[in-house]
């Protein structure tokens, strides 16, 4: 009997000093973490294209700066598609192209998104859109 005894009460501290975590309270942790998940990843990205159409704004901008510079050397404006001849005045070249010259012109560039927007001299500032 001494030996049944000494089973059962070795089974009861075994019993009563498990440590871990079931099954059950796992899948719910792995439950949570997918919601959470399904939850952030799509702000994330659309933060990501937020900053790309900030990034196209803001070449956009200086753009315009350059060009209203390039009326000091040349009255006429820069003509269509000669942004390399503004690269000492701060035009971005390869990211903004010009497509409409003179002093009406039209400064148009495409965000990392896909998004076009455009700037015109008669526009405060970079709007959505391609040049008319």
């Amino acid at each position: 009997m001494s030996i049944r005894t000494a089973l059962e009460n070795r089974l009861a501290r075994i019993e009563n000093n498990e440590k871990g975590f079931t099954l059950i309270e796992l899948l719910v942790v792995v439950i949570i973490i997918g919601i959470l998940a399904a939850i952030a990843v799509p702000v994330f990205l659309g933060q990501q294209a937020q900053a790309q159409d900030s990034a196209a704004i803001s070449n956009l901008a200086t753009a315009k700066v350059a060009v209203v510079s390039s009326f000091v050397e040349t009255p006429a404006g820069p003509t269509a598609g000669d942004g390399a001849a503004l690269a000492d005045l701060g035009f971005p070249v390869g990211l903004v192209t010009i497509e409409t010259g003179g002093q009406t012109f039209c400064l148009e560039a495409t965000s990392a998104s896909g998004t076009v927007f455009s700037v015109t001299s008669g526009n405060a500032g970079p709007a959505a859109g391609a040049c008319p």
